[in-house]
């Protein structure tokens, strides 16, 4: 946009500083000239100024402005006036319609100036013929040269022009090749998900719901570990598929960070499963709900869902709180456990996940243990921030 402004304020003081130019040196030639059969009055120079200042607007209207010139030319040589002054403006006008795909106009200006002037000029001068047509020759070489050097300047233009468009057609071949692999790509990888994770988590749950089905028909208490597994399997076969649905389609994983299985209105399941796996868990809401963007209520879905994994997994005997705090402008998720104390974690695949998802949204994240014992695990997610904005975008 910058640069189209600079091109049209200098196209502005252009046209009219070269129309003046041109008006110039026609008059300075004409006065500088050997005298001609008239001498100059101002009607010659009327004829050379009106020449000149019509080229202010030869961008604009190109073929009116060439047929002025050339009729300013004719009547300033066939009465006689000194020198060749309008040819300059006739030149820049056979220039300026060439270049703008006018060449038809242009070949028939330059026959008529030829013909109309040979023939006036031969009548109001009495002069032999070949003198006449000698004149005429040189003046007509001028404008046929003009008309060349326009041409191929146009068509040097319209080869640039086409080497650019070629570019980007070949730089737009590239980016659909790249998608197409990135496609291809997600394909294979759904293709290994399904072939090494499918299988196994089926088999872990069937044989987790076989014990349940003996344990109860041999009238035997169903342990708690069994009932943990058998839905925790459960869980996992349903996100795997939906994440499978995800590679198979191919949207932007953040935009598809949330979808009807993933999400904070899920939050209880979650957390009774985390009950069952052995985790007391309470769950404490403030603020007022909000619709969430789907960006950032799969990442407070997944933040909650890997801290309560990690306290099940780390704190032992422990107890862990959800707090999800709604404001206008942000989403705080905080999940702290009460286990014994321990020293700074290393972080696993688990943290960098979580904090790359909300690095993605422009939020923050701090994971560490609490000085009393236990660990903290606590995001801020923007709610306007333009991340956000652009993933939805």
């Amino acid at each position: 946009m910058k640069l189209a402004l600079r091109s049209d304020s200098g196209q502005a003081w252009r046209d009219p500083a070269l129309a003046a130019g041109a008006a110039v040196v026609a008059v300075g030639g004409a006065l500088t000239a050997p005298a001609g059969r008239t001498d100059l009055d101002a009607p010659g120079v009327a004829l050379l100024v009106v020449a000149g200042l019509a080229l202010v607007v030869r961008r604009r209207h190109p073929r009116p402005v060439l047929a002025l010139a050339a009729g300013s030319l004719l009547a300033y040589l066939v009465l006689g006036y000194p020198g060749v002054g309008p040819t300059v403006p006739v030149l820049i006008a056979l220039y300026t319609t060439v270049h703008r795909g006018h060449g038809r106009t242009a070949r028939a200006v330059i026959a008529a100036i030829l013909v109309v002037g040979i023939v006036g000029d031969a009548i109001s001068s009495g002069a032999r013929p070949a003198d006449v047509f000698q004149r005429w020759f040189l003046i007509i070489g001028w404008m046929v040269a003009s008309s060349v050097m326009a041409e191929v300047t146009r068509q040097h233009r319209a080869y640039l022009e086409q080497v650019e468009r070629r570019a980007e057609e070949a730089e737009r071949t590239r980016e659909e090749t790249a998608r197409r692999r990135a496609v291809e790509e997600r394909l294979r990888i759904a293709r290994e998900l399904h072939d090494s994770l499918t299988h196994s988590i089926s088999i872990i749950k069937i044989q987790a719901g076989v014990a349940v089905h003996l344990a109860r028909k041999h009238d035997e208490p169903v342990s708690d570990a069994l009932l943990a597994i058998q839905h925790a399997s459960t869980d996992a076969m349903r996100e795997l598929r939906s994440t499978l649905e995800v590679l198979r389609t191919g949207p932007d994983p953040l935009t598809a960070a949330s979808d009807d299985a993933n999400g904070l209105q899920h939050l209880d399941r979650l957390a009774e499963g985390a009950r069952q796996a052995g985790l007391p868990v309470t769950v404490r809401i403030a603020g007022a709900r909000l619709d969430l963007p789907p960006p950032v209520d799969g990442t407070a879905y997944r933040i909650v869902q890997e801290a309560l994994t990690n306290a099940a997994r780390h704190a032992g005997p422990a107890e862990a709180t959800v707090c999800i705090e709604y404001a206008a402008d942000a989403l705080t998720i905080r999940v702290d456990d009460n286990g014994p104390k321990a020293a700074a974690p290393v972080p696993g695949v688990g943290l960098t996940g979580m904090r790359e998802r909300v690095t993605a949204l422009g939020g923050t994240l701090c994971a560490g243990p609490r000085p009393a014992g236990g660990f903290t695990v606590e995001a801020r997610l923007p709610l306007a921030a333009p991340a956000v904005t652009a993933v939805l975008a």
